[in-house]
């Protein structure tokens, strides 16, 4: 059952477009915020209103406890969007944002909520295939550090500076368990489109570990690569977010 809560903790909403026709809900990488989309509205279109996801440990949440299992953060989301799923909506999530919307889409198909018109995964095997990396949230520093450098996701900023890198350093671990313990339960297929977004230099995900997500619609997909590693979000966001304005537009269309 989803338990209504406040959307203000776990939604930012930088432009409010009352005469939107389409939500788009993002969801963060480990480590990652709500401030880590500010641009992406300016980059979207008209039609759409645009809500990203903030995660507990980080923001301005940064006082909360992060959440290491997946099951009470796709409750808390949902309880949060609840009021928002009157209009049409999309989700896009990249890395461990795109298991957490594909987690939360279960749990409201499984509620009899509505459905996500489309849901857009980046940077992320699909849920069905067994991580075969080694588990590193619990590593000691020096190399849970190493990891953390050779994912090229946390700013360098961060890993200069021993002050804010102490602060983040539980957010990161709590969210890498998440990924790491998690667990994908055998379900139906999606009714709705599903587009796998990935990194042609990724190390981390393959080709065809981003082919796969195929197996989780009865409806289209649509694979498509991007210059860049795992991060190719922040490299090459502006190639992203016109390939994602166009679907976002298609999906409008649709009505």
């Amino acid at each position: 059952m989803i338990t209504t809560t406040s959307t203000s903790n776990w939604l930012t909403c930088p432009k409010p477009n009352p005469r939107a026709r389409l939500r788009l809900f993002c969801f963060p990488y480990a480590g990652g915020r709500a401030a880590t989309f500010r641009t992406w509205p300016d980059e979207l279109p008209a039609e759409i209103e645009f809500y990203a996801i903030e995660l507990p440990s980080r923001g301005k949440r940064i006082k909360e406890p992060p959440i290491t299992r997946m099951e009470p953060l796709v409750r808390g989301i949902a309880g949060a969007i609840e009021s928002l799923l009157d209009k049409p909506f999309c989700f896009f999530g990249h890395s461990m944002g795109a298991l957490t919307s594909f987690e939360l889409a279960r749990l409201l198909r499984r509620e009899g909520r509505r459905q996500p018109s489309h849901l857009f995964v980046s940077g992320a095997a699909a849920p069905q295939i067994k991580d075969a990396h080694p588990v590193t949230f619990d590593l000691p520093e020096p190399q849970f550090l190493d990891v953390l450098r050779r994912l090229n996701g946390t700013p360098r900023e961060v890993l200069e500076n021993d002050e804010l890198l102490q602060l983040m350093l539980p957010t990161l671990r709590a969210d890498f368990e998440l990924l790491q313990v998690y667990e994908c339960a055998d379900e139906p297929p999606f009714s709705f489109p599903i587009t796998a977004f990935g990194g042609l230099q990724d190390k981390e995900v393959s080709r065809e570990d981003l082919e796969a997500w195929r197996a989780q619609t009865a409806s289209t997909f649509i694979l498509r690569n991007f210059p860049g590693d795992h991060f190719f979000l922040n490299s090459d966001r502006s190639r992203l977010l016109w390939v994602l304005s166009q679907e976002l537009n298609s999906v409008v269309s649709r009505g």
